[in-house]
């Protein structure tokens, strides 16, 4: 008798930490395909890098990268406006940092939803994370409730449903899923700054380097020792 045919799935990967612990659980319970969207960010290259490893590392072989102008076009981020600086994780407040990409994720979930549509895949995973994140809007529960009556809305016959895993997990808690899962960290990037070794200044890297001293275990990614620590 044959195994039963997994259903199918749509992930949504920028080759950080997070979304390759998300793409890792995809793929452990769906057939899966990966989306990337490059939008002019600071180190659009190195994560569309990151991407294609973790695909070939976890077997996902359907991909679709994707170019949005509009985000850098608008700017208003540190991630898309070369003039505005990068800050550094102690200078962060508790208002919304300006490496907040506004609106950034309803533009993502939009060409993932879509390609689902076609795809006929039911899930879309996403790796927003609330706890222990930047406090971006985007990365609410309530963001993507609202999200899905708009697919419910707006879709052929609705049910295609945004999935959000990792959305209420500290980072220490995503480090060891993924550690479970064999997830490919090594592959990862998540520096808002740096192309070639990770800053371990920003925010995110901040964040990572935490959430890995947390779960009691290295960061296999490079950090510029000139700036780390």
């Amino acid at each position: 008798m044959s195994a039963p045919t997994k259903s199918r799935a749509v992930v949504l990967l920028s080759g950080g930490m997070d979304s390759c612990v998300c793409a890792a659980l995809a793929a452990r319970d769906h057939g899966t395909a990966a989306v990337h969207v490059s939008y002019g960010q600071r180190t659009e290259a190195r994560e569309l890098q990151a991407f294609e490893g973790i695909c070939t590392r976890l077997g996902i072989t359907q991909r679709l990268i994707v170019r949005n102008e509009a985000l850098r076009a608008i700017g208003g981020s540190a991630l898309t406006d070369d003039r505005i600086e990068v800050p550094q994780a102690h200078t962060v407040g508790a208002d919304i940092p300006v490496t907040y990409v506004p609106f950034r994720n309803a533009h993502f979930l939009s060409v993932a939803v879509s390609w689902a549509e076609v795809m006929g895949a039911d899930k879309v995973y996403i790796g927003a994370v609330e706890q222990d994140g930047s406090g971006y809007p985007d990365c609410r529960p309530a963001y993507y409730e609202a999200f899905n009556q708009v697919i419910k809305a707006g879709t052929r016959d609705g049910r295609i449903e945004i999935v959000t895993p990792l959305i209420g997990l500290r980072k220490a808690q995503i480090v060891r899923l993924g550690l479970e899962l064999g997830a490919p960290f090594d592959l990862t990037w998540s520096c808002y700054g740096q192309q070639d070794y990770a800053c371990g200044m920003c925010d995110s890297c901040v964040l990572r380097l935490r959430a890995f001293a947390a779960a009691g275990v290295k960061d296999p990614i490079s950090y510029d020792s000139r700036e780390c620590c």
